[in-house]
């Protein structure tokens, strides 16, 4: 890969650590998230141009507490502290962080008392986004008190050395609830680290495609295709790179959407030219699933048979140089390995297969975030219905039906989830609401049909609103669009009688049913 100018997000524990890393990303700087453990050695190798302290659930001033050695604010490379970053940098270079005697949490009004190069831009009074209970109640020697709130409660909202190019703020600049955050974030990058913006998907794709066709040169490349954004657009990647000596084989289970495998089909293999062999297990996988009700049950019989299913069709094919994995980076971030050769079970495959025999994985996405492979989908064409696809579990369906999984309860879960995304899709909230499906729930309720008596199955329609999956909220879907969703369900679905919409928020409830 071409060296990109980097900056360094040094992780704390803080809830919204990837999000710091994908608003970096997103202004055209290349970043990487780390363990705040690293080592001065390590970061000077690293080289980068700037450094970002996350925020963290901790209090500096205990002594089991993550900190940083004193030497890093002396290496001439700018420095931003975030929330316990900025009280990191404040105790460490002899400011005074104090415990409140009520945590502040949510939106504050901020006044900008001094501009300099970090509110370049930003106007005097905005809102933004704070979380915490401990605050910086004086800033260290040297420092100038950027912003405070005008309630008194963060005197110190923000601080900065602008000769050594030392900034702490004490709200969140990446969540959007800070008005002016994307703003404050552009000038740390360019206004004080002097970043050229060098880092574009365009520029990505380019550079992965030289280097693929070095890498596999006239090999032969094998890869599970799921049809979701990840393996789908690791696909078009490889494909790009070394044409049809890459094999995708898609499982066809049985428990996708409805038109799901035709749509994989017609785009990949039909549209694209890609070599794509089509397993159609259906029957076997609910085979397996017949009298199962267990959650856990069902996705290990479902991962298991994948497995299988998949190793039948490679045998088929026999020995492959590459096994083409879409691992993407917050699978990195979260597996808390560094290394390509440690890989997480994923939904699309369910762990590698054994018997497959191949040299070497690649993973063409494993530096990416989930917004960043959607940008390189478009780069290299794909419709946007596929790029665009909202997460969807490796076990589809089945974990959508509360109970035993049967041919019947498919069909109608498949139906009335159509239903559901046509009509958000024709309100224009597809690309606004971050997932939403139905669910056959495992409560058959008496219902009247004209004149008739019914006892069918409710549906619990689900749809929410996140960034990361971390935290979900209930997607506040209009009144007229719900009508629109139920009256279509139970008047063109058969066993669905009665519909409910699911208003839970993640904690305490899960995004999925099962």
């Amino acid at each position: 890969m071409t060296q990109h100018e980097k900056v360094l997000v040094l992780d704390f524990g803080g809830q919204y650590n990837q999000l710091i890393a994908r608003r970096v990303r997103d202004l055209n700087v290349y970043c990487d998230l780390k363990n705040c453990d690293m080592t001065i050695e390590e970061i000077k190798e690293y080289n980068p141009i700037g450094i970002i302290f996350t925020g963290g659930p901790n209090s500096v001033y205990e002594e089991t507490s993550p900190h940083v050695s004193p030497e890093i604010f002396s290496l001439g490379i700018p420095v931003l502290g975030i929330c316990y970053g900025c009280q990191l940098i404040a105790y460490t270079l002899g400011g005074t962080v104090t415990h409140a005697e009520t945590s502040e949490y949510g939106k504050r009004e901020i006044r900008v008392l001094k501009s300099g190069n970090l509110f370049k831009n930003v106007p005097e009074k905005s809102v933004s986004w704070m979380s915490h209970t401990d605050y910086v109640s004086e800033a260290p020697n040297g420092f100038d008190v950027l912003a405070d709130t005008e309630a008194g409660t963060c005197p110190v909202a923000a601080f900065a050395d602008e000769k050594r190019k030392i900034y702490g703020v004490q709200f969140h600049p990446e969540v959007v609830h800070t008005e002016y955050g994307n703003q404050i974030l552009k000038n740390f990058l360019y206004e004080v680290c002097s970043a050229k913006g060098d880092w574009t998907m365009s520029g990505f794709v380019a550079e992965q495609v030289k280097k693929l066709k070095e890498k596999i040169g006239d090999k032969k490349v094998l890869c599970a295709m799921s049809g979701g954004v990840d393996s789908a657009v690791a696909a078009t990647l490889i494909h790009k790179a070394v044409g049809n000596q890459l094999i995708c084989v898609f499982v066809d289970h049985g428990l996708l959407r409805k038109y799901e495998a035709d749509e994989v089909m017609e785009v990949f293999r039909d549209k694209l030219g890609m070599n794509l062999v089509k397993a159609d297990a259906g029957e076997v996988f609910l085979e397996k699933l017949a009298g199962v009700s267990d959650p856990e049950k069902k996705r290990k019989i479902i991962g298991e048979e994948f497995i299988r299913t998949f190793e039948k069709e490679a045998k088929k094919i026999g020995a492959v140089d590459y096994l083409v994995q879409g691992t993407i980076y917050p699978d990195v971030i979260e597996s808390g390995k560094g290394k390509s050769a440690v890989i997480k079970s994923h939904h699309n495959v369910g762990g590698l297969p054994s018997v497959v025999d191949f040299k070497e994985i690649i993973e063409p996405l494993r530096d990416l975030f989930k917004d960043e492979v959607r940008r390189v989908g478009f780069e290299l064409g794909l419709p946007r219905k596929v790029v665009m696809r909202q997460p969807f579990p490796g076990p589809g369906l089945a974990i959508r039906i509360m109970g035993e999984v049967t041919k019947e309860k498919l069909e109608t879960l498949r139906d009335a989830d159509f239903i559901l995304r046509d009509e958000i899709a024709k309100a224009g909230l597809d690309e606004e609401i971050w997932q939403y499906f139905a669910v056959i729930t495992n409560s058959p309720t008496v219902g009247v049909m004209g004149d008739f008596r019914t006892y069918e199955n409710v549906i619990a329609l689900r749809a929410v609103t996140s960034v990361d999956a971390m935290t979900a909220d209930w997607a506040r879907i209009p009144y007229d669009v719900l009508e629109k969703i139920s009256t279509r369900i139970v008047n063109e679905v058969k066993h669905a009688n009665r519909i409910v919409y699911d208003i839970t928020s993640k904690p305490p409830a899960t995004i999925e049913w099962e």
